[in-house]
Order: structure tokens, then C-alpha cells, then sequence
């Protein structure tokens, strides 16, 4: 059997938006998200079509629709978005992926763009 590991090389984010913690897990509770992701104290929500796959298998770039981010200092495993709804949140600290994508973001505002212009990051 012949295995080849082929890493993503290139994650292109169209849309990035910081917003609260609070309208983060509601919209992903609403829209059906199943998990949001937390590193190094952020929050995340990444939304990702279907055919981004298929694109990454073409030739190995990663289309993300939409990232949207919070400050969420400590890691927790559920939280409740309200009496009757906990959204899961995994910890990918440790993925090369979601390191990638947050050096990304932190240099991208550090360059002075305003979040919501960051409609397509290189």
C-alpha cells in the first residue's frame, strides 16, 4: 500500500470578522454549526463549503468562507449558550492548520487592516 501525505499548501480566507463571544456561539448554534474551535485563547467559528474539498484535492488550497473570532481566555470543553443549548469547543492548540490560521490573523491586524475589510487575506 502507497501512502503519501500531501499538506494543504495554501488556506485562503475570504471573510474575517472579530466579534463577541456571545453573537459567535449564537450564530453558530442558529446556522448549525456542530463545534467551534478554541487557540491560544480565541474563539473561533470557520465555516467551510463542501467544495472547498474538492478545491483542495485539485490542487492542494483551502478555501474558507468565513472566520469569525473572539478573546476567549480559558479553554472550556461546552458552553452554554443558553439554558437549553451547549455548543462543543475543541481545542486545536496543537494543530499546524489552526496555528496557521491564527499566526495569520494576528499579523493581519497588526498591519493595521480593520477586521471587517478582511475579505480576502493573502
Amino acid at each position: 500500500m502507497d501512502v503519501e501525505i500531501s499538506p494543504t499548501k495554501k488556506v485562503l480566507v475570504l471573510g474575517l470578522d472579530e466579534r463577541s463571544v456571545k453573537d459567535i456561539t449564537w450564530c453558530a448554534a442558529t446556522y448549525g454549526v456542530s463545534r467551534l474551535y478554541w487557540i491560544d485563547g480565541y474563539l473561533m467559528c470557520v465555516e467551510v463549503y463542501e467544495k472547498s474539498f474538492e478545491q483542495e484535492l485539485k490542487n492542494r488550497e483551502f478555501p474558507i468562507s468565513q472566520i469569525c473570532y473572539s478573546s476567549f481566555p480559558n479553554y472550556e470543553r461546552l458552553y452554554e449558550v443558553d439554558k437549553t443549548l451547549q455548543i462543543p469547543i475543541v481545542n486545536v492548540s496543537d494543530m499546524k492548520l489552526f496555528r496557521s490560521i491564527l499566526k495569520a490573523i494576528q499579523e493581519y491586524n497588526q498591519t493595521g487592516n480593520k477586521i471587517g475589510d478582511a475579505k480576502h487575506s493573502h
